[in-house]
């Protein structure tokens, strides 16, 4: 049976990864991050290593123990988890040693092209997962009203200059003000953020980073999302058209429905 790699982080995006790459025929190596990934992969893989944030070494023997020529990453590495805890190996020495930027894209591109000169080629995890990507229009909840659209507006406007500069994909508004926009605290955090400044009624924007390489780091959504906009009465979400990853997209949709969350997908 052919093999494929998958680096997991956290959330649901590597199980939904899993069991695409088993319904192809494949048999899913995986690589898992202590502190980040659920445990519970193990089930859904032929098997699993254990290796500590910043560890590419360690990745790559596994890889190459198992016969891997292509590999995924899917799921997040938390980024104060990853400031605090990493333990790099000669791996990550090496990769580092050739950065003139430690923004992430160029963090991960680096990373990429590291394992490629060692026979291993970094795909998309979108290869396999093109269902699970946002469509585009309204999706669940109430309609958008004037106001709304236009917070919309302005949160894909800043999230342009956010994504340009490389610092995060979520942007928070509130009656043409930018509460919050996402940095090293993550979606949740800069959420509860904006959501606390502004009070009731915050629309969230998610996209990618325009420079955005579709290997890794795409934009996610799921019921957690909903979940923690519910705490602080944030009321849209809107994400970028086949560029945000939908996490268990029919619980999303039912969560925004019974949450009153508008959710909508645009270009």
């Amino acid at each position: 049976m052919e093999r494929i790699g998958l680096i997991a982080g956290n959330g649901q995006l590597p199980f939904l990864f899993a069991r695409a790459a088993r319904a192809r025929g494949l048999e899913v190596v995986a690589v898992a991050h202590r502190g980040e990934t659920d445990p519970a992969l193990a089930s859904e893989v032929a098997s699993l290593t254990w290796v500590r944030v910043g560890q590419v070494d360690s990745i790559q023997k596994a890889f190459r123990a198992a016969g891997v020529k292509q590999a995924a990453m899917a799921g997040g590495i938390g980024r104060v988890r990853a400031l605090k805890e990493a333990r790099p190996d000669l791996g990550t020495v090496r990769v580092i040693s050739r950065l003139r930027s430690f923004r992430d894209d160029a963090l991960l591109r680096a990373v990429a092209a590291d394992f490629e000169e060692r026979g291993i080629t970094i795909i998309a995890p979108t290869d396999f997962l093109g269902e699970v990507l946002c469509p585009e229009g309204h999706l669940a909840g109430p309609r958008l009203d004037a106001t709304q659209e236009k917070d919309v507006a302005l949160g894909r406007e800043v999230a342009i200059l956010l994504g340009q500069a490389d610092v995060g994909q979520t942007v928070v508004v509130h009656n043409g003000h930018v509460l919050a926009l996402e940095a090293v605290e993550g979606t949740d955090e800069a959420i509860r953020r904006g959501g606390k400044l502004g009070g009731a009624g915050a629309v969230v924007v998610k996209r990618c980073k325009p420079q955005q390489d579709l290997r890794f780091d795409l934009p996610a959504a799921g019921p957690r999302t909903l979940e923690v906009m519910r705490e602080v009465g944030a009321k849209v979400l809107a994400l970028e058209v086949g560029r945000t990853v939908l996490l268990d997209a029919p619980e999303l949709f039912r969560a925004a429905e019974s949450l009153g969350i508008s959710l909508v997908g645009v270009r």
